[in-house]
C-alpha cells in the first residue's frame, strides 16, 4: 500500500479541503444583562402599527365573539365547575385560532391585490455584486450522495449567474456514523473532480458541541471574518442560484437588513403523507406566509435554514447562552433559530421574511412516523423557549415568536384536556342526578345543562375558521391560469383540497394524542437526543409500526364506547375524533406507501405547480442524485484501503485533535488501540471494533496508519 499511498499523496498534494482561517469574535450573548432599546429599522413596511392593531383587534373581537356565544351554550341552568373549565380552554383555543384565521384572510389579499411594502427583493442592479457570501450546509448522519448531489445541482446553478466568483461552498459535517464519514468524503472528491472551477470546502467535526447551532457558530468563529453573508441550508434544501444572487443583491442595498428568510417550497414527496404535506404547504403556507410578513415587518423570524444572514451582525449578537438548569430544558438551545432572529432583532438589525421570492425549496419527513420524530425534537426545543421568554431587551414581536412556538405544542394537551372534560359534562348530565339544595337559594334543582342550538352554531364557526383558509388558498391558486393548469384544473385543485382536509382531519387526533404524550415527557425530565433525519422511504416493520401505534387505537375505542353509553349524537358529534384514533394504524400505513402516493398523482391528486413541471435545479439535482448512487457506503476501512487518494484525502481533512484535560483520554481510542495489539492481523482487528472505536480511530491518523499498517493474511477486497 505504501506505493500506492506514495502516488495519491501526489494526486491530493494541492487538495484544499479549507480555506485560510478568517476568524471573527462570537461572543456568548447574555438574556438578562440589560439593553438599550434598539431603533426601527429603515426597512419597516410603512403603517406597521396600524397593520398589528387591524390583526390584533380583529382575533380579540373574534374571540369574545365566540367566547360570548360559548358562555350562553354553558351557562343554561347555571354554570358548573366543569363547564367553566372548557370554557376557559375554548377562550384560549379559538383565540389562537383566530390569530391564524385572520394573517391567512390578510395573506389572501395580499397575494391578489397588493404590491408589497417599502421592503422589496432586488430584481436588478446585480452587475457590480461586490459582497462575498458564504453557503454553508450543515449534516449530520446523512445519505451523502444525495448530499453532493443538492450541492452540486445549487453550485452549477450559482455559476449560471455569472456570479460564482462571489460565493464560496461549505459542507459542515457533525456525521458520528464512520461509514457515512468516510462516503461523504469519497462523494466530495468526486463533486471536485466534476466542478473544477473552484473548491468546495469539506469540514468534519469530531465533538458535535453545540448540534447544528454550535456545528454554524464554529465556523463563524473560524471563518465568518472573511465573508459579508452566509446562506444557511439544511441537508434537503434547494436553493436557485437567481434566487441566491438576488438575496446577496438585496444584503448589499440593504445595510441594516441581518437575515431574510425565504418561504422554502416542499418538493420530491412519493409517499401519501409526503403528498399531502407538500401541498398543503404549497396551496395554504402562502397565504399563512405573505400575512405573517404583512404585519411581522422587519420584526420577522428565522426557520434555521433557506435563509441569508449578515455575518457580522450574527457573530456580534447572535452567541447563544447555555440555558439555566438540566434537559430538557437546559443546556443547548435546540430550537436555535427563533432566539438567534430574536438576539439579532434586539441589537436593532432587520429581520424580514420575503415570500415572494420564489427558488426556495425543501422536503419533509415521509411518513407519520418520521415526522412525529422530528416533531418531538422540535417540541422540546420550542418548549425550552419558556426560559428564553423574558429575557431583558427582546422585541415584543420576537416574545410574541417565541410565545407561538411553545403554543404550538401545548394546545395539543389543551385540545385534549377540552375534549375529555366535555365527555366528562355529559357523562354528568347522564348519569349524575341534578342538585335539588344547591348552596344558593333557588327555587329549582340544578341541572348540567347546555344550548344544543347554539353549541351547533359555535361548532359550525370554529369549523369554518379552521376550514375557510384551506378554500382560500384554493381560490388563491386557482385564480391564476398558469398555477390552475399545473394544479390540474379547478376542480381537481378542489379535489385535492377536499382530500387533504379529509386525511389530514383524520391524523389530526393522533397528532394531538403524540404531542400531547411529548410535552408530557419533557415536563417529566425525558431528553428527546439528538435523532437522525429520515428523509427518504423505506420498509418498515409491521409489528413495530402496529405497537407504536396500539395505544391510540385503544383510546379510540374507548372513547367511542363512552361516548354511545351517553348517548348517539354524542357520538355523532365525537366521531372525527373517535375515527381518526381508532384508524391510526390502517391510516399511518397507507399514508407510508409510495404507492399510494403514485396513485393519487397519477389520478390527478395532490398535484403542485412544482410537480407538473418541476424546477431546473431540482431536475438537476435528482439526475445527480443518480449518478451519485454508484458511490455506496462500504465499510470504511474498505474503503480507504482499496483507494488510496481517498486515504490520504481523508488525512489531510482531519481536524486537529481537540487539547484534552489533565488525565483526560479518549476511552473508545484505547480500547480500538488494544483490539488492534490483541488482534492476529488487520481483518480480525477490524472485526473486533464497535462504531465508537471506529469513529476514534479514523479520527486519529497515528492509530489509523497503526490500524491499516498492520498486514492482512490475504488481500482485502475493496467493499
Amino acid at each position: 500500500m505504501d506505493a500506492l499511498a506514495q502516488i495519491a499523496s501526489e494526486t491530493t498534494r494541492d487538495l484544499e479541503t479549507l480555506p485560510r482561517e478568517a476568524p471573527i469574535a462570537m461572543p456568548q450573548q447574555s438574556l438578562w444583562v440589560a439593553r438599550e432599546r434598539a431603533g426601527t429599522p429603515a426597512t419597516t413596511a410603512p403603517l406597521i402599527r396600524l397593520r398589528r392593531l387591524f390583526v390584533f383587534v380583529s382575533a380579540i373581537s373574534l374571540t369574545g365573539i365566540a367566547a360570548y356565544e360559548m358562555y350562553e351554550v354553558l351557562q343554561v341552568g347555571g354554570m358548573t365547575v366543569l363547564e367553566q373549565l372548557v370554557l376557559v380552554l375554548f377562550i384560549l383555543l379559538f383565540a389562537w385560532i383566530a390569530l391564524s384565521f385572520v394573517s391567512a384572510i390578510i395573506g389572501f389579499v395580499t397575494i391578489l391585490f397588493s404590491r408589497g411594502g417599502k421592503f422589496r427583493i432586488d430584481s436588478a442592479g446585480r452587475t457590480d455584486l461586490r459582497s462575498r457570501t458564504a453557503l454553508l450546509l450543515p449534516t449530520y448522519n446523512e445519505n451523502p450522495h444525495r448530499v453532493m448531489a443538492r450541492i452540486q445541482a445549487i453550485y452549477e446553478s450559482v455559476r449560471e449567474t455569472g456570479f460564482l466568483s462571489n460565493f464560496d461552498f461549505f459542507i459542515l459535517s457533525d456525521t458520528t456514523d464512520p461509514a457515512i464519514w468516510i462516503a461523504e468524503e469519497a462523494a466530495l472528491l468526486r463533486l471536485r473532480s466534476t466542478t473544477g472551477d473552484k473548491p468546495l470546502y469539506y469540514r468534519h467535526r469530531t465533538h458535535n458541541t453545540g448540534r447544528k447551532a454550535g456545528n454554524i457558530g464554529e465556523w463563524v468563529a473560524r471563518f465568518g471574518g472573511a465573508y459579508d453573508h452566509m446562506i444557511v441550508l439544511d441537508a434537503d434544501s434547494l436553493m436557485d442560484g437567481e434566487t441566491i444572487v438576488r438575496l446577496a443583491a438585496t444584503m448589499e442595498r440593504n445595510r441594516e437588513i441581518g437575515l431574510i428568510q425565504t418561504f422554502p417550497l416542499l418538493l420530491n414527496g412519493n409517499t401519501l403523507f409526503a403528498r399531502l404535506q407538500q401541498f398543503a404547504g404549497r396551496v395554504y403556507g402562502p397565504l399563512i406566509a405573505y400575512g405573517i410578513a404583512w404585519w411581522h415587518g422587519a420584526e420577522s423570524n428565522y426557520w434555521g435554514h433557506n435563509a441569508i444572514i449578515r455575518v457580522q451582525a450574527f457573530a456580534s449578537e447572535a452567541g447563544l447562552p447555555l440555558l439555566r438548569g438540566r434537559k430538557p430544558f437546559g443546556g443547548h438551545v435546540l430550537s436555535h433559530d427563533f432566539v438567534e432572529a430574536a438576539l439579532m432583532r434586539r441589537a436593532g438589525w432587520a429581520i424580514h421574511l420575503a415570500p415572494e421570492l420564489g427558488g426556495s425549496y425543501e422536503e419533509c419527513p415521509p411518513t407519520l412516523a418520521d415526522y412525529l420524530t422530528r416533531d418531538r425534537r422540535w417540541c422540546q426545543g420550542n418548549l425550552q423557549h419558556i426560559g428564553v421568554l423574558p429575557a431583558r431587551g427582546l422585541h415584543w414581536v420576537s416574545r410574541l415568536h417565541l410565545l407561538t412556538g411553545i403554543g404550538s405544542y401545548v394546545t395539543a394537551p389543551l385540545w385534549l384536556i377540552f375534549l375529555l372534560v366535555g365527555i366528562l359534562i355529559s357523562l354528568q348530565a347522564r348519569f349524575i342526578p341534578p342538585d335539588y339544595f344547591p348552596h344558593h337559594a333557588s327555587l329549582f334543582p340544578q341541572w348540567p345543562m347546555q344550548d344544543p342550538i347554539r353549541s351547533a352554531y359555535v361548532f359550525a364557526g370554529t369549523m369554518a375558521m379552521l376550514l375557510v383558509p384551506k378554500f382560500l388558498g384554493w381560490i388563491a391558486v386557482i385564480v391564476r391560469r398558469n398555477e390552475r393548469r399545473a394544479i390540474g384544473g379547478a376542480l381537481f385543485a378542489l379535489g385535492s383540497t377536499i382530500t387533504e382536509i379529509v386525511i389530514s382531519a383524520l391524523i389530526a387526533p393522533v397528532m394531538m394524542l403524540m404531542q400531547s404524550r411529548a410535552v408530557a415527557e419533557i415536563l417529566l425530565g425525558r431528553d428527546a437526543g439528538w435523532s437522525v433525519q429520515q428523509r427518504e422511504e423505506s420498509g418498515f416493520s409491521h409489528a413495530r409500526f402496529i405497537r407504536r401505534y396500539v395505544s391510540p387505537t385503544v383510546l379510540g375505542f374507548v372513547l367511542g364506547v363512552g361516548a354511545y353509553s351517553v348517548s348517539t349524537p354524542l357520538l355523532v358529534w365525537m366521531l372525527p375524533v373517535v375515527a381518526g384514533l381508532i384508524l391510526t394504524i390502517p391510516i399511518g400505513w397507507l399514508t407510508a406507501l409510495p404507492s399510494v402516493g403514485r396513485g393519487l398523482r397519477a389520478a390527478g391528486l395532490l398535484l403542485t405547480p412544482e410537480e407538473r413541471t418541476a424546477p431546473r435545479i431540482l431536475r438537476r439535482a435528482n439526475e445527480l442524485a443518480d449518478e451519485y448512487k454508484s458511490l455506496a457506503i462500504r465499510e470504511p476501512f474498505a474503503s480507504l484501503i482499496g483507494d488510496p487518494s481517498l486515504y490520504c484525502a481523508h488525512l489531510k481533512m482531519l481536524e486537529p485533535p481537540a487539547p484534552k484535560a489533565k488525565g483526560e483520554v479518549d476511552v473508545n481510542l484505547v480500547v480500538g488501540l488494544a483490539k488492534i495489539a490483541q488482534a492476529e492481523d488487520r481483518e480480525d482487528a477490524i472485526a473486533l471494533l464497535d462504531t465508537q472505536e471506529t469513529f476514534a480511530l479514523l479520527s486519529d491518523i497515528s492509530a489509523l496508519e497503526t490500524l491499516l499498517g498492520k498486514e492482512p493474511r490475504h488481500r482485502m477486497r475493496p467493499g
